[in-house]
């Protein structure tokens, strides 16, 4: 498969988390992911959406990229320090390192970036 990329934007509000868990969910579909595979996008999706919106982006700005057995997913961070006094950010990066084959923001803080491979048993 030829790469190709799929954009989201969405208000950085609690009410579109499904919206973001459904789409990453029926793209890991049409790329032929195992079920298992499908539910580890689906809680990546909903995690990197947690981790993005306590950045404060105006808009939680998705991009999917779809290639030969696995999906990058990017989120576009805002540019508030991040408070996690409950923990929310702690339990996020915790259950990304559960569900994705990669996960890091990059350097300059203004991405998460995640990785899910078809096929790969998590710590391989």
């Amino acid at each position: 498969m030829a790469k190709q990329t799929v954009r989201l934007s969405v208000p950085a509000e609690a009410d579109f988390a499904r919206t973001v868990r459904m789409m990453a969910a029926n793209l890991a579909v049409v790329s032929n992911m195992s079920v298992d595979d499908v539910e580890d996008v689906r809680m990546a999706a909903e995690e990197g959406f947690v981790y993005c919106c306590a950045t404060k982006p105006d808009a939680c700005e998705v991009s999917f990229d779809l290639l030969d057995g696995e999906m990058h997913t990017t989120f576009t961070l805002g540019m508030s320090d991040i408070d996690d006094e409950d923990g929310t950010l702690g339990l996020a990066e915790l259950l990304l390192s559960a569900v994705c084959d990669e996960h890091a923001v990059s350097d300059d803080g203004l991405y998460l970036h995640l990785v899910k491979r078809t096929g790969v048993a998590h710590g391989e």
